[in-house]
């Protein structure tokens, strides 16, 4: 990430934009991390250390992890040599409180924001994760729009039937859909506030190298 202070690229959007797709391909083309809070998460309660033995308990009792200790979780991955150049954002912040934390450590440790958020039609998010089916029997995936099986609603391995997985219905999508425009909106109003762009980046449309592109170039005006 060329520029005079290291950069803090914050990638938003929503389920089935790609965002974790355009996540890999930023880290392998400006080789620098990849934080995803929610890998985070994962591996601080495999480490049984004493934060991830609070988020362990606090997981197991389906409550949500308070912003204080994602925060923390946050500030010591970014305080990591490996985070010098700069670093990649994913799945946070998520809330107006995570947000200032992260600005206020990212301006104490001397690193530029960039803001990207990838918008998607909703309307073809729908379409396009509504049209994912799975066998049944083996678990290969099929996409109705841009990789159906050979016979309709048949597995191409073993003629097995194809499901739609229950994260994959409409209703659970749009739900998705709408929870993200209540969490993240504010987050995106709060950058704004606060002077500091968002980058409105077309995720509808292109191959992921050409979304990408688009990525690289609103970064290279921040």
């Amino acid at each position: 990430m060329a520029g005079s202070s290291p950069k803090a690229l914050i990638l938003f959007g929503p389920p089935g934009s790609g965002k974790g797709t355009q996540a890999k391909l930023l880290t392998s083309s400006l080789r620098v991390p990849h934080i995803s809070t929610g890998d985070m998460l994962r591996e601080r309660v495999a480490s049984a250390d004493e934060l991830g033995r609070q988020l362990k308990e606090l997981m197991q009792a389906g409550r949500l992890v308070p912003d204080e200790l994602v925060n923390a979780m946050v500030e010591d991955r970014i305080s990591r040599q490996d985070c010098e150049p700069g670093f990649i954002l994913d799945g946070y912040p998520r809330t107006i409180q995570q947000a200032g934390a992260l600005e206020a450590s990212l301006k104490r440790r001397g690193y530029q924001s960039v803001v990207i958020h990838l918008k998607v039609d909703y309307t073809k998010i729908i379409r396009r994760i509504a049209g994912r089916r799975q066998c049944a029997v083996c678990g290969t995936l099929y996409n109705l729009d841009s990789n159906p099986p050979r016979v309709a609603e048949k597995c191409d391995r073993d003629a097995a039937d194809l499901v739609i997985r229950e994260d994959d219905k409409e209703s659970v999508i749009r739900a998705r859909l709408d929870g993200y425009e209540r969490d993240t909106r504010p987050v995106l109003e709060f950058y704004a506030a606060a002077g500091q762009p968002v980058h409105e980046v077309d995720g509808s449309e292109g191959s992921p190298e050409e979304i990408l592109s688009r990525i690289r170039g609103a970064m290279s005006l921040a």
